[in-house]
């Protein structure tokens, strides 16, 4: 919501959060973000979120009446596409598979 609210660099637009690691200390926060675009589109997000980080924080401070707020970390979280890309590579494996099988007999 902060980012949507608090931010209006055109470069995060449309980035999603995935995920948030918070050290057990509270002074770092690790956050997975993840685009529906390209991977140089989800760096240039990141980059842009980075950026915006301490006015994010500011603004988390000022919500959450935190003793500590956390240093955020914005990192891509690639995951997701490395999952479609080896599911992808399974289908054409097994289609060519079964064109191959089609053809012997």
């Amino acid at each position: 919501m902060l980012i949507r609210e608090s931010l209006s660099d055109p470069r995060v637009a449309g980035a999603t959060i995935t995920s948030v690691d918070v050290s057990p200390d509270l002074r770092n926060a690790r956050i997975r973000v993840s685009l529906l675009a390209d991977d140089a589109r989800l760096s240039v997000a990141v980059a842009g979120l980075n950026h915006a980080a301490g006015k994010l924080r500011s603004a988390l401070a000022q919500r959450l009446k935190l003793r500590r707020v956390p240093e955020l970390r914005f990192v891509a979280d690639v995951e997701l596409r490395q999952a479609e890309r080896v599911s992808a590579l399974i289908h054409d494996a097994v289609r060519r598979d079964a064109d191959k099988a089609g053809r012997d007999s």
